[in-house]
């Protein structure tokens, strides 16, 4: 589906859709941190506010291509979720402080070394970032599924039946929006589903204002709001191994992206998107938020709306800023129910799958080297996400890299496409 202009109306409605699209993921980091560091209210809003305010400010400094940073690509940022186990355990066992440092220093590494990872394009030929998409997709499904239950796979109300109609409800909404409608109201297919599903979990007594009622009017971003960073060797070696980790999944979507625009993505546009990964880090740790990364979800958004231009990002990243420092109107995103997120997610996430599929089908696999590849690339991927524990006896730095499915799935492809073609992978 080509590209389409939109004004600037329509581009607002869009931003809205992809902010929806990754609110959840955004807010999940500081929830999951705050509740594990034992935050109280206060500490707890600053947080999640200040994180959605720092999701926009990323989203620009990725978004402004210049000579120094900024892939220009319509990516949006958000929260390294693979940050939450480390991060809570260098608070945990150090202090606020340290896991601050941590994530600064990590910052400043991914930009100064992202020029000599961005050399590596030459490792991923169709048959790995085609592997390497098709993992990303199959890999973010169960977290869609998950949601459709309800969200808490251990609660007792995890798979109710109302929690299964509505995911059910909103898939159906936005399957026949993108069937029977055209051209604009065609490409806002899951605001449509998120805002009618929530609509009918209202009606059914789904959904609670209390997170409204609770949150404070207006906050600012404050430098080092917890305390002066501290910095500590193994806690900087953990978070710079995460760090690496979210760059071979930004990678994958740089790749998937530039799939979908018809645009070669070069060496120089990966260190520039690596560059404004590594500043939107830093700031993170500046300001007391988190690690930054570009996420793989709204990559689903711009295939089913068929708008890929930067404007509707640009809405996103501005409205992103404006809800960060309004907690009170940023909260209403909150009431959107989880089984509701978990249908957009479900179509999202396939639609991923589907496009490193499509990559996939240009690959000569009369060559059962590239049938290998793949084959192994992507059993060894999925496995290791249902079962990350499978290396929960090794050192906790090997599991934060290796406990990763995408980032098994991009080692394994990488590495098999160079041993079995030899020179030959790299031309």
């Amino acid at each position: 589906m080509p590209s389409k202009e939109v004004s600037h109306q329509k581009a607002a409605v869009l931003g809205i859709q992809h902010l929806l699209a990754m609110y959840s993921g955004a807010v999940a980091v500081p929830l999951l941190i705050g509740h594990a560091l034992n935050f109280n209210a206060d500490q707890m809003t600053y947080l999640v506010s200040i994180d959605i305010f720092m999701c926009g400010l990323a989203t620009f400094i990725q978004l402004i291509r210049n000579r120094y940073f900024g892939i220009g690509l319509p990516v949006v940022l958000g929260c390294a979720i693979q940050a939450v186990q480390p991060l809570e355990m260098i608070g945990k066992k150090l202090s606020i402080g340290t896991m601050y440092g941590a994530i600064i220093v990590a910052g400043l590494f991914v930009f100064l070394i992202a020029g000599y990872f961005a050399k590596l394009k030459r490792f991923f030929p169709p048959v790995v970032t085609g592997t390497l998409i098709t993992v990303i997709g199959l890999t973010l499904i169960p977290v869609g599924i998950q949601d459709i239950g309800g969200g808490d796979a251990t609660a007792k109300s995890f798979g109710d039946w109302h929690n299964l109609l509505l995911g059910l409800i909103t898939v159906l909404i936005i399957i026949a929006v993108q069937i029977f409608t055209r051209g604009f109201i065609s490409s806002i297919a899951v605001l449509i589903g998120l805002v009618v599903g929530s609509l009918i979990a209202a009606l059914m007594g789904m959904v609670s204002t209390d997170s409204v009622a609770q949150a404070a009017w207006f906050h600012v971003p404050t430098p080092f709001y917890f305390g002066l960073p501290h910095f500590e060797w193994s806690s900087i070696v953990t978070m710079i191994i995460v760090s690496l980790v979210s760059m071979v999944e930004s990678t994958g979507v740089f790749f998937a992206i530039g799939d979908l625009l018809h645009r070669d993505v070069s060496a120089d546009d990966l260190k520039r998107g690596y560059r404004a990964e590594g500043l939107a880090v830093m700031l993170g740790g500046i300001f007391n938020t988190f690690p930054y990364t570009t996420f793989s979800q709204n990559v689903g958004l711009l295939q089913l709306s068929g708008v890929k231009t930067k404007r509707p990002i640009y809405w996103s990243a501005c409205l992103l800023m404006v809800l960060g420092l309004l907690p009170k109107i940023g909260a209403l995103v909150t009431m959107i129910p989880t089984p509701v997120l978990g249908g957009a997610m479900l179509v999202m996430f396939s639609m991923i799958s589907v496009q490193g599929i499509r990559m996939l089908i240009q690959v000569d696999f009369g060559d059962q080297r590239n049938i290998l590849i793949v084959a192994i690339s992507v059993g060894l991927g999925l496995g290791v996400s249902v079962y990350p524990t499978l290396f929960q006896g090794l050192p906790t730095t090997v599991q934060l890299l290796l406990g990763n499915g995408i980032v098994i799935a991009s080692i394994v492809a990488v590495f098999l496409n160079v041993a079995l073609k030899g020179r030959d992978s790299l031309q």
